[in-house]
């Protein structure tokens, strides 16, 4: 559910129209709801209130899905922690007001400068990715006189069934270390100097829309916890990473609920005697983010007809990085269909949003959301043909703020620095 519904024949975003939205803001740009954000929040801790964990779940919004400081505020504000993958997502996060006891650092290549940062913040917790990751720590940590507290992610060698680019659980992927080489890696960290061995986790990837490849991931974590406490080990924590689904075609089949989700981590860790850890992203910010865009022109070609938009693939890529689907809306619909291609201006065939899509008719002018863009949307965009990054703008009830104003042209320029020797001389005509 979203909170993006037409009221008089126009888009709102909970109380606000977004035609009258554009008008302030200009196109195109982002648009976040609030209650949309609470309520995904809310819901996916109510379906965690039957697992058995030995303190209340933490639950570590990813901030690689959606980093605007707001979002991350909002869920800050609601009792969320953050699953970070960088220095500069942990910096958002504790600006965001994250406490850094609610900070889990992953990631499979974090540098010195980013541990020490983590050691300094008092995080609660790193996911380390290997052997030479976990020496590196804890030799960080030793010189700062400090412990790291670390759960090894394992990569448990299961198939998420998801898209190749986002698939993180299977033996060729980049991610976590082997679980054959599990035991032999838990029994190092428990010797490391300047490591305390609290865990493990697993993170399989994104957009599940099956629980089968996260059931047989918990199984084989599960053995891990017994295989480990048998050989003297001490384990606290597990992160079962996130990677649930959402729904991008509003006349499809929904992915598992997270009550699905949660009645099945409820079985498959039952008695684990642990702190249980999750990661959802996607899920939480999803479906609470819309991209509105104005179309240009509408043309003809030799084999289509082509809606051309003032949002590209630098602003959302997932449609030219995936593949992927997003539903297209008009803000202000009329009767009848059209079936179109709809691009942006970008000078790439690769600009395409859709292909051959059945739309309401469109002309100059109108304006269009592009759904189910909160999550991978505004943080994958680039400059890409010097375009600026267009706002974004976070929506609770009647009220809304630019929580990230437009990058203009001059901003832009002024990130380069031209060459001493390139510049103009005063005595050059």
């Amino acid at each position: 559910m979203d909170h993006f519904e037409p009221r008089g024949g126009v888009l709102h975003a909970e109380g606000v129209a977004l035609d009258k939205l554009a008008a302030a803001v200009g196109t195109p740009f982002y648009c976040y709801s609030t209650a949309t954000l609470e309520r995904h929040y809310r819901v996916f801790v109510e379906a965690l209130a039957q697992v058995d964990s030995t303190e209340p779940p933490l639950v570590a919004y990813a901030v690689k899905a959606n980093p605007n400081l707001s979002v991350i505020a909002t869920l800050a504000r609601a009792g969320a922690g953050a699953d970070v993958v960088s220095g500069g997502e942990m910096r958002r996060a504790l600006a965001a007001g994250v406490p850094a006891n609610r900070i889990v650092f992953s990631g499979v290549g974090k540098t010195r400068d980013e541990m020490a940062a983590a050691l300094a913040a008092g995080i609660y917790q790193f996911n380390v990715e290997s052997e030479e990751e976990l020496a590196t720590l804890g030799a960080v940590a030793s010189a700062l006189g400090h412990v790291a507290p670390v759960a090894l992610r394992i990569n448990p060698g299961v198939d998420a069934l998801t898209h190749a680019k986002i698939s993180t659980g299977k033996d060729e992927n980049k991610f976590g270390i082997p679980l054959a080489r599990a035991e032999a890696a838990y029994a190092l960290a428990a010797t490391t100097p300047g490591i305390r061995a609290m865990g493990i986790s697993a993170h399989i990837g994104s957009q599940l829309t099956q629980l089968a490849p996260l059931e047989a991931t918990f199984a084989r974590l599960g053995d891990l916890v017994t295989r480990l406490r048998a050989a003297g080990q001490s384990v606290e924590r597990v992160d079962l990473g996130g990677g649930l689904g959402i729904p991008y075609k509003r006349d499809e089949p929904a992915p598992p609920s997270p009550a699905d989700y949660g009645a099945m981590v409820a079985k498959a860790t039952r008695g684990w005697n642990v702190r249980l850890m999750f990661e959802p992203g996607r899920m939480i910010v999803g479906n609470a983010g819309i991209m509105v865009t104005r179309v240009i022109l509408t043309k003809t070609g030799a084999a289509k007809r082509f809606v051309v938009v003032d949002a590209a693939m630098n602003d959302l890529l997932r449609p030219a990085f995936y593949s992927a689907w997003h539903d297209i809306l008009a803000i202000a619909p009329r009767a009848g269909e059209m079936t179109a291609t709809v691009v942006g201006p970008i000078c790439e065939t690769g600009d395409t949003f859709a292909e051959d899509r059945v739309l309401t008719p469109l002309q100059a002018g109108d304006l269009v959301a592009f759904m189910t863009a909160g999550a991978y949307g505004a943080t994958m965009a680039s400059t890409y043909n010097s375009r600026p990054l267009v706002p974004e703008v976070l929506v609770d009830g009647d009220s809304y703020a630019v929580v990230r104003p437009r990058l203009d042209i001059d901003a832009l320029l002024a990130l380069d620095v031209i060459a001493p020797w390139l510049k103009p001389q005063a005595n050059e005509s």
